[in-house]
């Protein structure tokens, strides 16, 4: 892996990021990753790590929907929070976060699970950790991605437009101190996961306070 960002993300976000990979737990992230690739199967592939920003320049970025780290199972992720390639099959978070989005706004679930038109339209898929071990969750945690992405998450909030920062679960809430609530929206609940979604989720339309934060509402459906 490199290590500085590739060469193909959006100049805002190398620019924004600049310090958050100069350092030495940017070195030694990177080389950590490059090492786990050598003996485990890393999720996501190293061309798609970066793709969030890839496909949603800093400039562009209206609403920030923040996941944890990247579906553990091969041929899954891609790069962007809850979403997966083409043809995979819908994961159940992502099926509660389509059932809410039909009760809240009346959009119907879309047949696939790819999120890549909701990232160019505006909306930031970020995970706090970018990169996991196949089968195991979590375990790139505490390596130094999230001081990239906390870095990530401040840049956003320093933009002058209102963002809506949509964070669900406890991980993504605990975020909520890197934001300035009074220039932007702030939008927390229970996490989608079936483990949790009925403990605050579903009901809490989401997408619609997010339409109501933004000049422009957003176009949900896929």
């Amino acid at each position: 892996m490199e290590t500085t960002l590739p060469l193909d993300v959006p100049e805002s976000w190398r620019t924004a990021l600049s310090e958050a990979t100069r350092g030495p737990e940017w070195t030694d992230l990177m080389r950590f990753v490059a090492t786990e690739r050598t003996t485990h199967d890393v999720l996501p592939a190293e061309a798609d790590v970066f793709n969030a920003f890839r496909f949603t320049p800093l400039e562009r970025v209206k609403v920030l929907i923040l996941g944890q780290d990247p579906y553990p199972t091969p041929g899954v992720a891609h790069g962007l929070s809850f979403s997966v390639r083409p043809g995979t099959p819908i994961p159940a978070s992502l099926r509660n976060i389509y059932r809410e989005l039909k009760d809240d706004l009346g959009v119907e679930p879309a047949p696939h699970g790819c999120l890549t038109a909701w990232a160019e339209r505006g909306v930031l898929l970020l995970n706090t950790c970018l990169t996991v071990r196949a089968g195991e969750p979590n375990s790139h945690a505490n390596r130094g991605w999230e001081l990239f992405t906390d870095a990530a998450i401040r840049a956003v909030n320093d933009q002058s437009r209102r963002v809506a920062f949509v964070l669900w679960g406890n991980a993504a809430r605990r975020k909520a101190t890197l934001i300035d609530a009074e220039r932007h929206a702030v939008i927390e609940s229970a996490h989608p996961s079936p483990l949790s979604a009925r403990t605050g989720f579903f009901g809490s339309k989401p997408f619609s306070q997010v339409n109501a934060a933004l000049s422009e509402p957003m176009n949900w459906r896929l």
